[in-house]
């Protein structure tokens, strides 16, 4: 079903079952899968690959060459019918990747709203990424990973399977992600290790000083104590009854299984 204000140029191939909202446009050479479902005001550039079963939320944009909803690479996939799904307000540059998900999961990819996926950028099976999140050129996200909300994931940056990035966030440019990231945390490096808070993303989204500085408390006992994980966790759970922000520290130590960074 085709919205009748939907503008699709005349080279552009859409699928009859391909459900099409209102105000979208669709660029030359586009191909729209069968079982692809996209929203209102939606802008599809050129030469955009587009498979299904995905959905994609309103207002989002896709620039030419991006491949949205293929088949994953892992070599488990053996054709069942995953899915892939996008929310709002998001961008896609030229030349992304973003693939559906696995039965080995759950069976979908879910990217969320006010998202930024610069040139190049990948998106393995069975990510999760959340809101407002940026991802540079060539990053590159592996299978099964998670990433918060507020996240920068700079250019030519990798993650392994499996692992998490917290809240707020920041992955210098070239860094190479083998375990998690702690909410709030710079990383960068081969392999990549913390280098205090992200300070300046973090006055950028109007957190307080007074925040801040309960926040380098909580690194400091993270990172430099030397204490036992489960020392540290109730005397974060301490300072959250006077700084909330606190919390989202010792909840991510609490539900990561594989490891966090360290110095």
């Amino acid at each position: 079903m085709i919205d009748n204000s939907a503008v699709i140029h005349e080279t552009a191939i859409v699928h009859e079952s391909a459900r099409i909202g209102r105000n979208v446009e669709i660029g030359p050479w586009t191909l729209i899968g069968p079982n692809v479902e996209i929203g209102d005001d939606n802008w599809i550039g050129s030469h955009v690959v587009i498979k299904g079963p995905t959905r994609i939320g309103c207002g989002n944009k896709i620039f030419q060459f991006a491949s949205i909803g293929e088949e994953c690479q892992d070599k488990k996939y053996a054709g069942e019918a995953t899915s892939l799904e996008i929310g709002d307000r998001n961008v896609f540059r030229e030349s992304c990747t973003i693939h559906r998900g696995t039965v080995q999961d759950q069976g979908i990819t879910r990217i969320g709203s006010d998202n930024l996926f610069m040139v190049n950028a990948h998106v393995a099976h069975d990510c999760t990424i959340g809101n407002h999140c940026i991802l540079g050129n060539n990053a590159t996200l592996a299978g099964h990973v998670h990433i918060d909300d507020y996240v920068i994931f700079s250019a030519l940056s990798a993650i392994q399977q499996f692992f998490r990035i917290g809240a707020h966030a920041f992955v210098g440019g070239c860094s190479a992600v083998n375990q998690d990231v702690p909410p709030y945390v710079l990383a960068t490096g081969n392999l990549a290790r913390p280098y205090g808070l992200n300070s300046v993303g973090l006055k950028r989204r109007g957190f307080s000083s007074e925040t801040i500085g309960m926040l380098k408390r909580a690194y400091k006992l993270i990172f430099r104590s030397k204490k036992p994980m489960g020392q540290i966790i109730p005397e974060l759970e301490e300072l959250a009854k006077q700084c909330p922000e606190v919390q989202l520290f010792a909840d991510f130590l609490k539900e990561s299984d594989r490891g966090i960074i360290r110095e």
